[in-house]
């Protein structure tokens, strides 16, 4: 199994390419697609079930790598963007969920 994420995601491109999932196919049926698979990730997390879970996550990356090729963004981009947009935010957590604090005006 390879571990390093340039690679796969290279390679995900790449098998998406070749079965034609990036020009044949479209968006939204990908967008639908991210949403089962979150649902199943969702099913995972509420029973604990660590398999599931990695399954689930692998997959909605796989998904989301096809969907940025389909749109003609580049994913790394799409992710150095969201990392810079939260790297200095400050929150708390919240009933076990992170909660921004709100910029002061």
């Amino acid at each position: 199994m390879n571990t390093d994420l340039q690679e796969n995601v290279n390679a995900i491109r790449q098998w998406a390419r070749d079965r034609n999932l990036v020009l044949g196919s479209n968006p939204q049926a990908q967008t639908v697609k991210l949403f089962e698979e979150g649902g199943e990730l969702a099913g995972g997390v509420a029973r604990q079930n660590l398999p599931v879970i990695k399954d689930s996550i692998g997959d909605v990356v796989v998904v989301l790598v096809i969907l940025a090729a389909q749109v003609g963004v580049d994913f790394n981009e799409c992710v150095a963007l969201a990392y810079d947009e939260i790297k200095d935010r400050r929150g708390r957590m919240v009933d076990g969920v992170f909660v921004k604090d709100e910029p002061i005006a």
